[in-house]
């Protein structure tokens, strides 16, 4: 029987974290990239705190959780319950977590609560890669006031026939449109096939508003570019480029910055700026080991706090546009306003009410 590796301590801001089972392969190699341990990933935040802390510090964070690594066979659990995952999301603070580790109390959509991992020093993610966790998820709140978003997050998703370059075309329509409205936006690739733009907004508005400021942003984009859509509906979208609005619902989460992805080749969603993501043609090239060289030359989204703009302009938008509503998430209550939960496809007229509600026969 071999001789288990003995554990490490990764240097973290100064404070050491003990990192067990260094040695354990988390992302195989592939043809362009070489293996990567547990210490390689605990490392790596290490080697991106500043990044990876400005993404995450004060924040309620979810954990995506890969202890048993990158494996083939391994998919990530989506949360059923009696569902039996070995990658899984941790929207509590897990067992046995240092006393450094501080937590931040979040209100669900169904009203339940839970303490969440709030990240205050780089010590608490390189604890958590010793947890196995590979990517993190914060909500767009501050501690200190969870209920008040302080970020837009504008979620380009190619669908089915689109590629990576389209969601790049369509990421530059996007920063002439925040030009206009007078909005600052940071990009950064999603890790995968997509593209995030960040804006750093003034905490005055609710988790509904903010997500109306989203509606209004994608149908601001789709009058300018017939390559994007915000239908909800997958069998409406089409070959577009999806403005994923819902991202902005409470407890839905985007990948942080300088967050690992559970792809192949480690990459990472990596934040870049606007004359830098318009020229990427393959964004697996950022990966674990050529973002920590980047960051030696400087963070492109180093100035994201030194800017806070105004959500006005797209809720004026909103209502201009009449202020309809779109589906919320299917596991969100009935919401106000929202259309019927029902493919369109699949939908009977007689069956539903102006407000969306069914009429039980």
């Amino acid at each position: 029987m071999a001789k288990a590796t003995p554990a490490i301590e990764v240097d973290a801001g100064g404070r050491a974290v003990r990192v067990s089972s260094p040695d354990r392969v988390i992302y195989p190699a592939t043809d362009t990239t070489p293996e990567v341990t547990k210490g390689m990933v605990a490392q790596y935040f290490a080697d991106v705190g500043d990044g990876l802390m400005r993404a995450l510090r004060h924040r309620p964070t979810a954990l995506e959780r890969w202890p048993k690594g990158v494996q083939p066979g391994i998919k990530l659990g989506t949360g059923r319950p009696g569902e039996k995952a070995d990658a899984f999301y941790q929207k509590r603070v897990p067992m046995g977590a240092p006393d450094y580790l501080e937590s931040c109390e979040v209100t669900f959509p169904s009203g339940r609560t839970a303490k969440e991992v709030c990240p205050t020093e780089i010590a608490v993610p390189v604890w958590c890669a010793q947890m196995g966790t590979l990517t993190f998820h914060p909500w767009p709140v501050r501690r200190d006031a969870v209920d008040l978003p302080d970020e837009l997050r504008i979620d380009l998703d190619p669908q089915p026939g689109t590629t990576f370059a389209d969601a790049v075309r369509v990421a530059g329509v996007a920063k002439e449109l925040l030009d206009d409205l007078g909005m600052v936006g940071f990009p950064k690739t999603s890790g995968n096939r997509g593209i995030h733009i960040y804006v750093r907004i003034e905490p005055r508005w609710d988790f509904t508003d903010v997500r109306h400021a989203a509606i209004a942003f994608g149908r601001e984009l789709e009058k300018r570019d017939d390559g994007v859509t915000t239908a909800w509906w997958k069998e409406e979208r089409g070959e577009r480029i999806f403005v994923d609005f819902n991202q902005n619902s409470r407890d839905r989460t985007i990948a942080s910055a300088y967050s690992l992805r559970p792809i192949a080749g480690a990459p990472v969603s990596t934040p870049m700026t606007w004359e830098e993501i318009a020229g990427v043609t393959d964004p697996k090239v950022y990966n674990l080991f050529t973002v920590p060289e980047r960051l030696a030359d400087g963070d492109p989204w180093a100035g994201i706090d030194d800017v806070a703009c105004s959500l006005q302009p797209l809720l004026d938008a909103f209502e201009e546009q009449g202020a309809v509503e779109l589906n919320y998430p299917p596991d969100y209550p009935k919401m106000p306003g929202e259309p019927p939960r029902v493919q369109p496809s699949k939908k009977v007229a007689e069956h539903w009410d102006a407000d969306g509600n069914r009429i039980e026969d």
